[in-house]
């Protein structure tokens, strides 16, 4: 039977989009440790680390989200690891964030002048120091706009997870136009609540944008 689109449909959108925002902070959160932990190898005086941060961003960056999210769900499961579509959702887009906040943080960290590196060393700073009291502070309000960028897209590749059942926004809006057949209210609807999502966000970057190249200026 086919049902009118209306508020309680609107309602299980609204449900759905709350595992829209839960994969976006997991996978912002468990990539963005493992983003800091591979900026600071892709920066290590370590020859070794570096080639393999550098790598590891080269890899992530080259394979396509979707393609992570197949290897994190059919791949595991193919070794013997039977992992659930919201953990291997998590896991997938977990991976693909690491690799771009570690490059945006590597950025970051790279762009702090190389005279307040010199100036701490001269202080017999060890280099744990130097990045706790120094260069860390500087490049995190370098890495504050594009980090917040990032999360936009974030946001938006979440949809990719309904292919394996992940019940989020966009699979709620496939599974009721379904059932209603009247594509054109359901997307529009499904569209309005991921700008409402994502619209605050870009706002951020580009408030936190112009607050950061005005205290440069100054």
């Amino acid at each position: 039977m086919i049902r009118d689109f209306g508020i309680q449909e609107i309602y299980i959108l609204l449900a759905a989009a709350r595992w829209t925002i839960v994969l976006t902070i997991s996978a912002s959160l468990i990539g963005g440790i493992a983003g800091l932990m591979i900026a600071l190898s892709r920066v290590s005086m370590l020859p070794w680390l570096r080639a393999l941060a550098t790598g590891y961003i080269t890899v992530v960056q080259g394979i396509p989200a979707l393609i992570l999210l197949f290897l994190s769900y059919y791949g595991l499961s193919k070794a013997g690891y039977d992992l659930s579509p919201i953990v291997a959702a998590s896991i997938s887009l977990a991976i693909y964030a690491s690799g771009y906040l570690a490059d945006i943080w590597r950025g970051a960290i790279q762009s702090v002048p190389q005279q307040q590196w010199e100036a701490s060393t001269s202080l017999a700073m060890t280099r744990a120091q130097q990045y706790r009291y120094i260069i860390l502070p500087q490049s995190i309000r370098i890495a504050i706009p594009p980090t917040v960028g990032f999360l936009v897209q974030l946001v938006k590749n979440t949809s990719i997870v309904s292919i394996v059942g992940v019940v989020e926004l966009a699979r709620a809006a496939q599974l009721i136009n379904n059932a209603t057949f009247q594509p054109f209210r359901v997307f529009i609807a499904v569209g309005l609540i991921y700008f409402a999502i994502c619209y605050p966000l870009s706002v951020a970057s580009k408030r936190f944008e112009v607050k950061f190249n005005a205290h440069r200026a100054s």
